[in-house]
This record gives structure tokens, C-alpha cells and sequence, in this order.
């Protein structure tokens, strides 16, 4: 049980937690939401003991073991794989005394130790983790030196999902991952077998991988059950109580203290009058609700809209050495209207074709009709350490309109949700969702056909990306979408386009029937890298009790999953059944009589039903991943 008891914490005397009390039952996958600057990273750091409350306590299991993906991405001469596996001291230091220990007594301890923390089978684990962050084999055994610090950032989370700790804390671990690291990275939490505390914008990965809600407001901590759209369902049905109870209180406050100013100076009822005024006090009032409202993004658009195709790509190449394209083959066009999402791993060429679409590069060869016409609004997350740290919001806008006045430099600015109070603030000083407000918004100054998004979201909370989810909508050019928001891809693309294999060609399917894919290919690289890690280690002996061996870790491997797919397909059974006794109820015509019970025996309906299909959905999606796992242990190997 991890317990948050009366926190408080305060950074430059802005109170942060204000006798903040949450707990946590072991084993929770719990997802920690709030507004930017609510003070969620601040919370782990007090829970992982950064940092220290001023008053309250945080307290965990005896010996438990809290994880928390370091701040400094690995950088030095080790390969990937070394790296991973050195995270675990103790391992490591056991497998150095077994190479010196002459006692037989301390010989046998070690072993023994070594078997109990699975150590043999360590670089087989390592090396599926490293996989499923879209490490293949020549990568891990590259130096951690040679990545870029995104790179290095996977390398990180990598070690800590490793160590296994009994409380794990992800602070936005999606930023450093593509759609398809998120999808493992969703997939891994699920399963996790100890405590999970994530912060996280991503909706899809909180509502699929997370059991409860933690919501940090105004220094307080609320625990919801479920996933985020029903903590959201939650919350607003609390608000609409609390708003209906504060009426009443407040209409109850008022005919009190009307009868209080009445008869107070009346001696026959100043008795009364005494007891109201009591009672009055003890009332303990409901406080009002601050809605903190999320500034809407303002894209406009283009001023001089082009007929279709904006752009039309011909035998194109792209690449940065002539004679070695990156990517060829190109023959796509882009219309005016259109929402074009690029899916596929890091590495695979997406930025490449960014950059070409935006006429940041030129092609290697073939053409491209339509570039010297169509102007291009490019969001890219590396700009947003490009922005000067001494320069303001003020200071920016200033530049891009050197013949406006200061008032209609201050309300474009106020149009961009910058008042008065951030707009003369250091861009050092901006938070990460401020810098990307910003980034966006001089990325559209200049009302362009098309824009190119890459990663867009890092830094949004979940309401600024639901506004970003709505101002695309209302852009009339074109949308090239990169992101690991798998809810922002579904709620904007109209088209899907897979960069792999060296091209881009459109993708057929929708994100369900992608992430399935990737699921049966992921299942079927961590086989590879379990059997190439063995095999590094020297663990492949075909030996009849090695093949036993093997034979038990493949059941134990299919036990998780199939154990998931029976549990999901006995919830679908009881909400069915559930469901079946609600229709049977609103079947009676006597129970219209008393509309109240009506109205809330059709409200359950509808959420149950709701419950019903997620359900029906994870059972397929359990069912679907273990006849994978299945097919895929009993393939032949070479």
C-alpha cells in the first residue's frame, strides 16, 4: 500500500499539496492526471524521496523497492544490453563473487540467490524490454554513447522496467516513444505484477492500461476507479451533485438568515432566532467550483485557399547523401482537405518525409508538383529548445509583425492565450505546455495551406490536446499528423499512411486492426530476442532438461495471457447478465410510475452497457493476443 497522509509542499512559497491524503492499494496501475503545473512530477519526486514535504508523510510496503526513470540519460562506452543489466547491482555483484568465491557454503548461496532473482535469464529479459522500445538486436549492442538523447531516454525507462521495482513511477514516459513503443509500453503495463503510478496525457494509454484515476486539483488528491473516461464521467456527474447540493445549501442559508434579520430583535423570538443562527454556523458551506478553463488554440486559415492536389509526389526519393535515399518509390498527392496521420517505428523515415512535404529538403529524385505554390506551417518538437530562453511571448510575435501596433501585438498574442501575465514571461521561465502553445502558434502566424505536426502533444495535459483536437477540425487546409496519441490520430486523420520498408503508401486499415499488427509482429521479435539473448549467454544447450525447461517458461509465458482472456470473457458474462436483469426491470410498465427510479434505472443501463462493449473489446483484444502467442510458440524455429 503506497499512503500520501495530510501532504504538504510548497515550491517558492506557492503551495503545491495542501494536506493531500490518497492511498493506494497494492498492485494498482494507478494514472496520475491534472493540469499542467498542477505539480505531478513534484509528487513522484516526494514519493521517490527527491524531494521532502514540509508536513504529512509518505509511506510505503517495508522494503519495498521504488523505481523512477533517472533524469540522465545514459551516455558512456557500455552497449545498450550492458547498460540494462547493470541496473541490477545486486545481479552484478553476485555474478563478480561467483568468479572469485572459493568457499563451497558462499559458492552454493550465490547460486542459489542467482536462481531466486532469475539472473541466468536476465539478459533474455533485458533484451525483450530493449526490443519492445524499438531497440533491435545490432542496436543493443551499440554503445549508449552513440543514440541521441531520445534514444538515450528509452535506454533509461529501459533499465528501470527492468529492475521491476515494487512501486514504479513513469513521469510521461510516452514523450520519448513513437505510437508503437506506446502500444508496448501499454501493453507491458497491463501486465505489470506490482504497483504503477504514471503521469500521463495519453487517454488511450489511461484508459487501457491504468485501473484507477489520481486526480491532482488545487493541492488535492481524489482517487476515481476505472480508466479516464469514466473518472471524467465520474467527476462531471460529482460537479453537477455538488453544484445542485450548493444551491439547495445556499437557498437554505438565505431563508435562515432571513429569519434571523426578522426576529432577532424580538424577545419572543429571539429564542428561536438564537437556535437559526447555531445552526447557521455549524453548516459547513460547499465551495463554490472554479472551472479552470483551457485557452482554445487558434489556427487560422489560410487566406487564399488553393484548388486540390496541393501537392502531387512523382517517383520521388528523399534522402541526406545522394546515391542512399532514405526513402523512394513516392508516388502520393495531397489534397487541401486532407488529415493524413503517418504511422510507423522511429527510424523508419517519418521526419524525412516531414521535411520533404515542407520543402526542408529537396528529393534525391522525381518531383514534386505544387511545392512552389503551397506554403507549409512546420511544428517539430526539438524547436521548442530552439526558442531563446531570454525572449518572450511578446518578443516573438513582435518580430513576425514589426508594423502593428503594441495593442494589436498584445490581443494576437491574447488570441494565443497569452494575457497579460505570461506575455512578457522568459520563454525560460514557460512551462512545457506554455512553449508548445507558443510553438503552434507561430507555426500557423502566417495562415498556411498545410501543416506538418511532429509530436504536437508532448507537454499538453489531456483538455489542451482535446482544444487542439478541436481547433484542427475547424483548419480548413491540409494536416500531416505524427504523434504516439493514438486518441488524437483517431479523432483527426482521415487517412492513414505507413512509412516502412524504405516508402510511404497509404494504410488500409484503422488503428485497431495497426495495433494488432504490431502486437503479432512484437510477439514474435521478443521470441527472437529471448532466444538470441539465451544464446549470447551461452544458455541454448539442447539438452532434454533445457528443452523442459523451455517447455515450462513457454506455459508459464501463456499463462498470464490466457488467464487474462478467461478473466475478460467472465466480466463479459456477469455484465451480460447484468444487463439482461436492467432490461427485464425497464420492461415492466409499472415501474414508470416513479419517474426518478425510471431515469436512474436507464442512466445504469447506459453506462453498463458502455462497460459492456470495453469489455467485449478487451476480451477480443485477449483472445486475439494469446491465439498469437500460441501460433507463434508452436512455429517451427530454425
Amino acid at each position: 500500500m503506497l499512503h500520501i497522509n495530510e501532504l504538504t509542499y510548497r515550491i517558492e512559497g506557492k503551495p503545491i499539496f495542501e494536506g493531500a491524503t490518497a492511498a493506494i492499494p497494492t498492485g494498482h496501475k494507478v494514472g496520475l492526471v491534472g493540469r499542467n503545473g498542477a505539480g505531478k512530477s513534484t509528487l513522484l519526486r516526494l514519493i521517490s524521496g527527491e524531494a521532502h514535504p514540509e508536513d504529512g508523510s509518505i509511506t510505503t510496503a517495508r522494503n519495498a523497492r521504488i523505481g523512477h526513470v533517472a533524469q540522465e540519460a545514459p551516455g558512456g562506452p557500455e552497449t545498450l544490453i550492458e547498460w540494462v543489466l547493470a541496473a541490477d547491482t545486486e545481479r552484478a555483484s553476485l555474478l563478480d563473487e561467483a568468479e572469485t568465491a572459493t568457499d563451497p557454503h558462499r559458492i552454493a548461496e550465490i547460486q542459489i540467490r542467482l536462481s531466486d532473482i532469475g539472473a541466468h535469464a536476465a539478459p533474455a529479459r533485458a533484451a525483450e524490454i530493449l526490443a519492445g522500445l524499438g531497440f533491435d538486436e545490432e542496436a543493443q549492442n551499440r554503445s549508449c554513447a552513440s543514440f541521441s538523447g531520445g534514444w538515450r531516454m528509452r535506454v533509461a525507462l529501459a533499465a528501470i522496467l527492468f529492475l521491476e521495482p515494487d512501486v514504479l513511477l513513469l513521469d510521461e514516459p510516452t514523450n520519448y516513444l513513437d505510437l508503437e513503443g506506446t502500444m508496448w509500453l501499454e501493453t507491458y503495463i497491463e501486465s505489470y505484477p506490482h504497483t504503477v503510478l504514471i503521469v500521463s496525457h495519453d487517454r488511450d494509454l489511461l484508459n487501457r492500461a491504468v485501473t484507477s484515476i489520481l486526480h491532482l486539483e488545487r493541492g488535492k488528491l481524489t482517487l476515481y476507479g476505472g480508466g479516464y473516461d469514466e473518472f471524467e464521467e465520474t467527476r462531471r456527474q460529482k460537479q453537477s451533485l455538488e453544484l445542485k447540493l450548493k444551491k439547495k445549501q445556499d437557498d437554505e442559508r438565505r431563508r435562515i438568515q432571513t429569519f434571523i434579520d426578522r426576529f432577532k430583535a424580538k424577545a419572543t423570538k429571539a429564542k428561536q432566532a438564537q437556535s437559526r443562527v447555531k445552526a447557521l454556523a455549524r453548516m459547513q458551506p460547499i465551495a463554490a467550483q472554479v472551472e479552470d478553463r483551457v485557452v482554445p488554440f487558434n489556427l487560422p486559415n489560410p487566406e487564399k485557399p488553393l484548388a486540390s492536389p496541393l501537392l502531387r509526389l512523382e517517383s520521388a526519393s528523399a534522402g541526406y547523401d545522394a546515391g542512399k535515399p532514405i526513402l523512394a518509390g513516392l508516388n502520393l498527392r495531397i489534397d487541401q482537405d486532407d488529415r493524413i496521420a503517418l504511422l510507423g517505428a522511429n527510424g523508419n523515415g517519418k521526419s524525412t518525409f516531414a521535411k520533404l512535404i515542407a520543402g526542408r529538403m529537396a528529393p534525391l529524385s522525381g518531383n514534386i508538383f505544387g511545392a512552389n505554390r503551397v506554403t507549409v506551417g512546420y511544428f517539430a518538437q526539438h524547436q521548442l529548445d530552439d526558442l531563446n530562453p531570454l525572449s518572450t511571448p511578446y518578443d516573438c510575435i513582435a518580430r513576425l509583425m514589426p508594423e502593428a501596433t503594441e495593442a494589436q501585438k498584445r490581443t494576437r498574442l491574447g488570441s494565443f492565450g497569452f494575457g497579460a501575465d505570461k506575455a512578457d514571461t522568459k520563454c525560460g521561465n514557460l512551462s512545457g505546455g506554455e512553449k508548445a502553445r507558443l510553438l503552434l502558434a507561430l507555426t500557423a502566424f502566417h495562415r498556411p495551406h498545410m501543416l506538418i505536426l511532429d509530436e504536437p502533444t508532448n507537454h499538453l495535459d489531456v483538455d489542451s490536446r482535446e482544444a487542439l483536437i478541436h481547433a484542427l477540425a475547424e483548419y480548413e487546409g491540409a494536416v500531416i499528423l505524427i504523434s504516439h496519441d493514438r486518441h488524437l490520430v483517431e479523432a483527426t486523420a482521415d487517412r492513414l499512411w505507413i512509412v516502412r520498408d524504405g516508402t510511404v503508401r497509404a494504410y488500409d486499415g484503422d488503428m485497431d486492426s495497426y495495433r494488432d499488427e504490431l502486437i503479432a509482429e512484437r510477439s514474435l521479435k521478443a521470441r527472437s530476442a529471448r532466444l538470441a539473448g539465451a544464446a549470447s549467454n551461452g544458455e541454448m544447450r539442447a539438452t532434454r532438461a533445457d528443452q523442459r525447461r523451455a517447455s515450462a517458461e513457454r506455459r508459464a509465458e501463456l499463462a498470464p495471457l490466457k488467464k487474462e482472456m478467461l478473466a475478460a470473457e467472465k466480466l463479459v458474462e456477469r455484465l451480460s447478465n447484468e444487463l439482461q436483469k436492467l432490461d427485464q426491470q425497464l420492461a415492466e410498465p409499472s415501474l414508470y410510475e416513479n419517474a426518478a427510479k425510471a431515469q436512474k434505472l436507464s442512466m445504469e443501463r447506459g453506462q453498463l452497457a458502455r462497460r459492456l462493449a470495453d469489455a467485449e473489446e478487451a476480451w477480443l483484444t485477449a483472445g486475439e493476443a494469446y491465439e498469437q502467442a500460441v501460433a507463434a510458440d508452436a512455429a517451427p524455429t530454425a
